[in-house]
């Protein structure tokens, strides 16, 4: 049950990352294009997680999901930090 409701998650955020990526190609607006990509590393870590319950306890993906997401949240800060000024 957790595999879908992950990919669910997943699917939800890749779905943000794509409405926030056409409205940066509108408006040009970078707080939109740091936000697109922070939603693309919480879909990528969404599918990493929905992955690692199917592969079961033999198999940990969770360095590489932790990477994947600071590299997301990173690009967030980044953005509120240096673009809104």
């Amino acid at each position: 049950m957790a595999f879908y409701v992950y990919l669910l998650c997943s699917i939800t955020s890749f779905g943000c990352a794509l409405f926030l990526g056409r409205a940066y190609f509108r408006n040009r607006t970078r707080l939109l294009f740091w936000s697109s990509i922070c939603f693309v590393g919480v879909a990528l870590n969404n599918i990493l997680l929905s992955v690692d319950f199917l592969l079961g306890p033999d198999y940990d993906l969770s360095m590489i999901r932790a990477w994947i997401i600071l590299g997301g949240m990173v690009a967030m800060v980044y953005g509120l930090i240096w673009d809104t000024v």
